[in-house]
Formats: C-alpha cells, sequence, structure tokens
C-alpha cells in the first residue's frame, strides 16, 4: 500500500496522448474517451486530495511458460486462471474505504481497473514499484504479479516517496516478446501485442501474428515471466486468486468441443468468461493450427460447420495449416460452400 498526490502523474497523461495520437490502442476505443480523465484524477473526481493505492500479489505457483511447450494444451494468463480479480480486489477495497471513512470522516471513491485511472502510474508514485521496460508494473517485493486497486479519498493523507525505475541495462522483457509489441523500451503498440489479440481484438487474428501466439489462448505472460525481479515474488496466497486445476493446462481438443452453456459453466467468475465463446473459440482453433498434431484435424473440420463465422474462420485456417493442401482443399470446400462461407475462407487464407 501506498498514498500518492493527485496532481503526481503529469508525464503519464503525455505518454498517454503519444499512445493514443499513434493508434497504438487498436479497437480499445475506451481509451480514447476523454483520456484528460485519466490524465488527472481532478478532472475524474474534484474533491479528490489523495489516492491511496494497493497492490494484491498473485504470484504464480510454476514457471507460466513451461505450458508453451505442450502444443496440444492451452495457454491462459495467469491472472485468468482463478476467480476474476475485479470482483475480489473492489469488495477489499470497499471493505477498507468503510474502515477509513468510519474512522476519519471525508468522501471515498474506489476504483479497480474499470474506469479511467492511470493505476500503473499512481502506483509507482505511491512506491509500490515502477514501470519497467514492458509498461507493467514491477516490485522489488512482488516482481511482475501485482493486481491494483485505488482508492480516492478527499482526506489529506501522508504521501509515500516515488519509486525509481530499477530496470538498468536489462532488455529481457523486450527481447522475449513473440511479435515484437515493443517499438521501444517503456512503449508498447497493443496492436501487437498477443493479450490485445486474444482479449481485446474482436475480429480474425491478423496472419502475421498467428505463428507467433502459438498456444496462447487467452492473454500471455511472456515479457512478465521473464523478469529477474521475479527471483524476490512469491506465490499468492488468496485462494480466489488460485489457478483452477482445469485452467492450468486444458487440452485443446476438450476445449474446441465446448458449446456455448459448457463455456460459460468452465469460466464461470472467470476473467475469460467476458471475450465470449466466439473469440475464445477463434484462440483456440489458433494454438490447434499451431500444435502440429494432425489427430486436432477432426476438431477444426467440425468446426468448420459452426455458427459462428469468426469461428469457421479460424477453424478453416487451423485446417490449412494441419493437412496436406490437397485433403484442405477437398474438406474445407465439402464444409464451406455457399458465397458467406468463401468470404470467410478468404478473409482467413488471403
Amino acid at each position: 500500500m501506498g498514498v500518492t498526490d493527485p496532481d503526481a502523474i503529469v508525464d503519464a497523461g503525455r505518454h498517454l496522448r503519444a499512445f493514443l495520437d499513434a493508434g497504438a490502442h487498436g479497437e480499445m476505443e475506451w481509451l480514447a474517451l476523454r483520456p484528460e480523465r485519466r490524465a488527472d484524477p481532478r478532472v475524474l473526481w474534484a474533491g479528490v486530495r489523495s489516492i491511496i493505492m494497493l497492490g494484491v500479489n498473485y504470484g504464480p505457483d510454476e514457471n507460466p511458460l513451461a505450458i508453451l511447450q505442450q502444443r496440444t494444451r492451452g495457454a491462459i494468463s495467469v491472472y485468468a486462471r482463478g476467480d476474476d480479480y475485479h470482483d475480489l480486489i473492489k469488495r477489499r477495497l470497499k471493505t477498507l474505504a468503510r474502515w477509513l471513512v468510519a474512522a476519519s470522516g471525508g468522501e471515498v471513491k474506489v476504483f479497480v481497473d474499470t474506469a479511467a485511472v492511470m493505476e500503473k502510474p499512481l502506483a509507482q508514485a505511491a512506491g509500490l514499484g515502477w514501470q519497467g521496460k514492458h509498461t507493467n508494473l514491477v516490485s522489488r517485493e512482488f516482481g511482475s504479479w501485482l493486481f491494483l486497486g485505488a482508492i480516492f479519498t478527499t482526506l489529506d493523507v501522508p504521501r509515500n516517496e516515488t519509486d525509481t525505475d530499477h530496470c538498468g541495462s536489462c532488455s529481457a522483457c523486450l527481447d522475449v516478446c513473440p511479435t515484437s509489441a515493443f517499438p521501444a523500451p517503456y512503449k508498447l503498440d497493443a496492436r501487437r501485442c498477443i493479450s490485445y489479440l486474444t482479449i481485446e481484438n474482436k475480429g480474425p487474428i491478423p496472419h502475421e501474428f498467428r505463428k507467433a501466439i502459438g498456444n496462447r489462448i487467452y492473454g500471455c505472460d511472456d515479457c512478465l515471466a521473464v523478469c529477474p525481479w521475479n527471483k524476490f515474488a512469491q506465490a499468492g496466497r488468496e485462494a480466489k486468486l488460485e489457478a483452477r486445476e482445469q485452467l492450468r493446462a486444458p487440452e485443446l481438443a476438450a476445449l474446441a468441443r465446448l458449446d456455448d452453456a459448457a463455456f460459460r459453466q468452465l469460466f464461470a467468475k472467470s476473467p475469460v468468461k467476458r471475450i465470449g465463446r466466439e473469440r475464445f473459440l477463434r484462440n483456440v482453433l489458433i494454438a490447434i493450427g499451431n500444435s502440429n498434431d494432425g489427430a486436432l484435424a477432426v476438431e477444426a473440420e467440425r468446426l468448420l460447420r459452426d455458427e459462428s463465422p469468426l469461428v469457421r474462420g479460424a477453424a478453416v485456417w487451423a485446417l490449412s495449416q494441419l493437412i496436406h493442401p490437397e485433403q484442405f482443399s477437398i474438406r474445407a470446400t465439402r464444409a464451406l460452400n455457399d458465397e458467406a462461407d468463401e468470404t470467410v475462407r478468404g478473409e482467413w487464407l488471403r
């Protein structure tokens, strides 16, 4: 926990404007809506005098990159393997905020990653860590694994010292990125980021990134996991944030068979649920196409007949990667035989 001043992130607003001007936010239009509210907490709430930033450790209990070698299984980002952190942290923030008001008066507002609040710059200003070259927060005590929440208050609370950058000459996070999403240290092009491509992107995965995605079916942990500061990290102790066993290394074949009801049941209370079955199966099919396992071709072929054009298109690409071109032409033509499907096929194979 740390406390900072609402005026502490002037530079963050400048960086945000440059990010938006470059179009690096992609389809995340909500980032471009009233950016002045993100750049200046007082625009969001004129009465705020102090910002209390809190971090919750969610460090994994195993190497999150090991799953990338199991090509017939899906890799889900560490943060999404348990319950949705938004719900857990917001309840905790409200409890703490009620205590603060009862003890000291004043007014409060709580935020967890869903409002126009720049949590990472504020966390650095409050002394919780610093924004590394991968643009994520790094802590000397918890490495890269912190969820952040904020309490805005009208109280004048003593401030903590701003943390300083401890990345030095290290470039591990930049070098490991499979899609070269960092045009420079401390700069991210979200349009190239696997987390963006598998979660925020609503359409087909661009051709240039499909192979690089590998078996990552929801998010990516590469730049977080290789940070040397993780040598001080600890496994998280919050039971609700612990990885569910069925989400540690799920079989792609089983995931490909999920209908909407089964998808909702498997991902109940999980962040994964918010992207919906169509986008999720799109991601699963990209992983199937990258699996080099011909036995999974049957799953891709079956999904050529799915109701969703997005799923059918991803199935076209996956099948094209797993079987001989001549066989692919026969089997795909058999399943995709109307004008709409020709459009789908063309969009995914061009």
